[in-house]
């Protein structure tokens, strides 16, 4: 298997240009699923392509197994590569698209028999080997795309968005396949994405890209619950991270969260942290998640000092969830997750409660959260 190091890479289209890849630098261990997410044009796949030496590196270096592999050609990586659009010959059935890398390398016609069949297996597309790729279904050729892959038993696999061309239902399925698959394999992987939802059910961690910089590297549930920045915070997570601006202010030996309409007592925990940042009298962003606001009148009881009002605009049945839009005299509505249950009419006065233990506090400026 390989472990893999980024060492402080850089990629530039033209000796003046800006990077498109900024210093980027991270350790990928052995056996390891790490996912690359972020927006389009963010070099998370030109990234990918210099690890399969498709891209030159313009600065820095790539190990894989402590080895520089910077000048090494693709062929001698022992890197297999699965595309979005599959790049299956239309001319080839299924078995001969498995088998074409193996007979390239000249391996004995019995081993690409039992190689090529131990990866239907395992892929569960036996009974396709004998059909052409434009009679199967576009699940069935990502199956086939992947068979390709681990037929030649890499030590790295490169995932560049493989899912990207398939409807919301078969993403589902596949994103398990994919999974088990790993798990069967244990081969380090690296897969791209621009689907949050991808990142946080997949990796074991994900890199966050913008710019062409990494913004965080972190497991799923430290992303989710701790991000470095607002970038992070409101890239990943559907809805995003609500964010309201106001000023801290000192209430006694207590201090409160201020907007022109509400003010919210801060828990002792983070209130030592917004102290030691000297931001008493400044103004800050505050971020909380949709599911982290109630209107449950339980949880009014647990936080008394962290009610406030809002108009009802409208609503999103999700199935399982509700999504509120509600005007809280902010730049933006503010987004809250309800059971289904709980139906509102427009301009409807609702009251709320914010679980003030889940707030982040941002810097306005550096978009830094205060840690």
């Amino acid at each position: 298997m390989a472990q893999i190091r980024f060492n402080h890479v850089y990629k530039r289209y033209g000796k003046d240009k800006e990077p498109v890849v900024k210093d980027f630098h991270l350790d990928v261990d052995d056996q390891e699923f790490i996912v690359f997410v972020g927006p389009s044009g963010c070099g998370k796949s030109t990234t990918l392509r210099m690890l399969a030496g498709l891209e030159d590196i313009s600065e820095g270096e790539i190990l894989i197994n402590g080895e520089v592999v910077n000048d090494q050609p693709p062929k001698d990586r022992d890197i297999a590569m699965v595309f979005q659009n599959y790049a299956l010959y239309p001319n080839m059935t299924v078995y001969e698209n498995i088998a074409f890398g193996l007979r390239l390398r000249k391996m004995p016609k019995h081993e690409i028999d039992l190689a090529v069949k131990r990866a239907a297996r395992v892929l569960e597309i036996e009974a396709y080997l004998g059909r052409k790729p434009k009679e199967l279904s576009g699940g069935q050729r990502q199956r086939v795309a992947l068979g390709r892959s681990i037929v030649r038993n890499p030590q790295v696999f490169l995932m560049d968005e493989p899912l990207s061309n398939l409807d919301a239902k078969l993403r589902v399925h596949m994103r398990t396949e994919i999974i088990k698959l790993h798990k069967q394999l244990g081969v380090t992987t690296i897969y791209v994405t621009h689907d949050q939802t991808e990142a946080m059910t997949m990796g074991s961690r994900i890199v966050v890209l913008k710019d062409g910089i990494i913004q965080q590297v972190d497991s799923p549930e430290t992303i989710y619950n701790q991000p470095k920045n607002m970038f992070v915070a409101s890239f990943i997570g559907s809805p995003q991270m609500n964010f309201i601006e106001g000023k801290i202010l000192e209430n006694g030996d207590k201090l409160e969260f201020h907007t022109n309409r509400h003010a919210l007592q801060i828990p002792d925990g983070q209130a030592k942290v917004l102290r030691q940042h000297n931001l008493i009298e400044r103004y800050v962003l505050l971020g909380i998640r949709p599911e982290n606001i109630s209107i449950e009148p339980i949880v009014f009881d647990a936080f008394p000092n962290a009610a406030f009002y809002g108009r009802h605009l409208f609503s999103e049945l999700m199935g399982a969830d509700r999504f509120l839009y509600v005007d809280i005299g902010t730049d933006k509505d503010l987004v809250v997750r309800v059971n289904p249950r709980n139906h509102f009419e427009d301009d409807e006065k609702i009251r709320m409660v914010m679980d003030m233990h889940k707030v982040l506090f941002f810097d306005r400026t550096s978009g830094l959260r205060y840690e």
